[in-house]
């Protein structure tokens, strides 16, 4: 059984309906990281100034898609909330709602696109090449920010419920489908046009296109909890305003991301040309692979907490968050020793080619980023906890300052005194180490001190003497 229930949830073994919650979103996220795997492998066929250019455009798709974020986050979070409480019929009308929120979110993100994609790739490179092909990337990336966000939203809702199951195959019929297209709209084979880094953003969005439709077949069937009623159609503006309110710090959070990885890259642009935006883009996808399984588990965890506090189970959401973090922190620290030993091998695992000062570079930032890897882990649980309280503040000003008190002032300041681009590399590592610090205080913190009991709008609890240092040993 690959689904929770509500009971399983708000009352079973919180170590097992993380796993199982988590399991599925694991594999889901891993099929996404192998989507973007291929494309980098295909790309890479291109040559490293197309691999530069997709890594650039990539940076900036995630600035594109950080508006969509507040609505994906605040639909997991409203609709667990609800199930948890059990008004199952408020819970369904979350999803749609936000559907209706982020088709038109999507026209104006794309107009956006259009007119603003080459000044803006202009001001990170001055090689001609690489602006062309992250040009290129941006504008065929369009018609997947409407695919993408219609399908994300609808399995945003599944996550919230508790059908991460149904999640796993709406993503693994988007992903199969634009593996399979990949190659043949990058480099042409058969009956199809060589459209390269154009074709592989295309792609994108024709997978997402499919998922989306497999999503909405899944509710119109009516078989699932998450389902098509007259009622969840119906857009509502409290349901729509709740989402929003709940989600938009993710949003800030995800904006003031992006906005300093736009700096972290200019500054590698600056010091390591070419070859240095190769070796980020190539770190960062590798260091992708490894935060899935974190990531799953912060989503189920996400989900748990939520349906929690939605049922009045204090302690359990706290334990819940606890025991994520260790899971999670163990897991990604063993992978680090793993890419600290073997970067070379890695590098080559994703392309094949790579040589000279691109695989200098990269070797050394997969064994930087290594150090770190356990922090990352520990940040996307403990973050989990706050945002299935609702708490999605904390996750913004808390990124905020990881990558602007922490990490750009170490880049900019380090690059200059010493002019090497892997004094970027260890900004990233010790402004994650830095967030990992101060969010485990802050959540020990304030978990003892009626976080969760906000939350459920219920009466603070008198702290407890152990509970939380319980639930991590029993992780």
């Amino acid at each position: 059984m690959l689904d929770a229930s509500r009971e399983d949830i708000v009352s079973g073994s919180l170590t097992r309906v993380l796993v199982v919650l988590a399991a599925p979103l694991v594999v889901q996220n891993f099929a996404l990281v192998a989507q973007e795997v291929v494309d980098l492998f295909w790309v890479g066929r291109l040559g490293g100034t197309a691999v530069a250019g997709v890594g650039l455009a990539a940076v900036l798709v995630g600035l594109l898609l950080v508006p969509f974020m507040m609505l994906f986050t605040g639909t997991q979070v409203v609709t667990s909330q609800r199930v948890g409480a059990g008004d199952e019929a408020a819970a369904r009308r979350v999803p749609f709602t936000s559907a209706t929120l982020a088709i038109p979110l999507a026209a104006v993100v794309g107009v956006a696109v259009l007119l603003g994609a080459e000044p803006v790739v202009d001001r990170f490179t001055d090689e001609a090449q690489v602006a062309t092909y992250a040009v290129a990337y941006l504008t065929a990336y369009i018609p997947a920010l409407f695919t993408t966000s219609l399908s994300d939203t609808l399995e945003a809702g599944f996550t919230g419920w508790g059908q991460t199951r149904i999640a796993l195959y709406v993503n693994a019929v988007a992903i199969l489908v634009n593996v399979v297209v990949d190659p043949l709209l990058i480099l042409g084979y058969g009956p199809f046009p060589r459209l390269e880094v154009f074709g592989a953003a295309l792609a994108t969005g024709i997978g997402y296109g499919v998922g989306a439709l497999v999503a909405l077949a899944v509710v119109l069937r009516g078989r699932e909890g998450f389902r098509l009623t007259a009622d969840a159609v119906r857009p509502h503006l409290a349901t729509a305003r709740e989402v929003v309110t709940v989600g938009a710090p993710i949003a800030g959070q995800n904006l003031g991301r992006q906005l300093a990885r736009l700096v972290v890259i200019a500054v590698v642009s600056v010091a390591g040309g070419a070859a240095g935006l190769a070796a980020y883009h190539v770190g960062s996808r590798v260091a992708t692979v490894a935060f899935v399984p974190a990531q799953g588990l912060a989503q189920a965890a996400t989900s748990v907490v939520g349906q929690n506090l939605g049922a009045e189970h204090i302690d359990r959401a706290r334990r819940a968050t606890w025991i994520g973090v260790v899971m999670a922190a163990v897991g990604l620290g063993v992978l680090g020793v793993v890419q600290w030993l073997f970067p070379a091998f890695i590098a080559h695992v994703f392309v094949p080619g790579m040589a000279g000062t691109d695989l200098t570079y990269t070797v050394a930032y997969l064994q930087i980023l290594a150090y770190g890897y356990w922090a990352l882990g520990a940040i996307y649980t403990v973050e989990a906890g706050f945002n299935g309280a609702g708490e999605t503040r904390v996750s913004m000003v808390s990124t905020l300052a990881q990558y602007w008190a922490v990490r750009v002032p170490i880049a900019v300041v380090v690059y200059v005194l010493t002019y090497d681009v892997t004094a970027v590399f260890w900004a990233v590592t010790l402004s994650n180490v830095a967030a990992a610090g101060w969010l485990l205080a802050y959540f020990a913190y304030t978990s003892r001190r009626g976080l969760f009991e906000r939350a459920a709008d219920l009466p603070e609890s008198e702290p407890e003497s152990d509970g939380a240092t319980e639930g991590a040993a029993t992780g």
